[in-house]
């Protein structure tokens, strides 16, 4: 995945599928802040959410129905086909949400925002400084919406240092939109069961 560390990147999937506890939340949060030796300055269960996290990335990057959402991105934004397949999976999430989980996502949102809060100073500081700003614009709810995924390329895209079009991939949502939400509907239950169960 491309070194995007920002408000921006995807984690509904990852929230949605840690073990529910704080230090899980924290953790399955953690997977694209913390490098290195850093993971060990963390407590054995927040380590296993971060670990979680790497593994549920490299199943989902190497699951065949991902591979083919990805080809569905014009070739000239194919370099981006991983991020824009992440963020585009979270939309489906948000937007289906209640066919996942028994808790409204606005509520399952809050209590996110809630624990971060409460654990703002382990968190690295590079959260720290984009934490306000995901709860002012209550990101994670925000994802139902397409105008949203829209604004999060848009802003994605002025983080890279280089001239780029990942901002124009919404084209690649709005013109795949029934078949990347289908692959989403079969890939989901996938993950699901590969996190719950454990193929690890």
């Amino acid at each position: 995945m491309l070194n995007i560390f920002t408000v921006e990147m995807n984690y509904l999937a990852h929230l949605f599928l840690s073990e529910g506890t704080p230090e899980s939340l924290i953790g399955n949060l953690l997977g694209d802040f913390v490098k290195g030796t850093a993971v060990n300055l963390y407590p054995e269960e927040i380590r296993k959410g971060i670990d979680l996290h790497r593994k549920v990335d490299s199943y989902t990057d190497s699951h065949a129905i991902v591979r083919s959402s990805k080809s569905l991105v014009s070739s000239q934004r194919r370099r981006f086909a991983g991020v824009l397949i992440d963020v585009f999976y979270d939309h489906f999430l948000a937007k289906n949400w209640l066919e996942y989980s028994e808790i409204p996502l606005r509520d399952f949102s809050q209590d996110v925002y809630k624990i971060l809060q409460d654990n703002r100073d382990i968190l690295p500081d590079s959260l720290q400084r984009v934490l306000p700003t995901i709860i002012a614009r209550d990101l994670l709810s925000s994802y139902q919406e397409i105008a949203e995924i829209g604004i999060t390329l848009t802003r994605m895209s002025a983080r890279l240092k280089r001239t780029n079009n990942l901002a124009s991939g919404i084209e690649d949502l709005t013109a795949n939109y029934q078949r990347l939400e289908s692959d989403f509907r079969d890939f989901f239950p996938d993950l699901i069961k590969y996190a719950t169960v454990g193929k690890f």
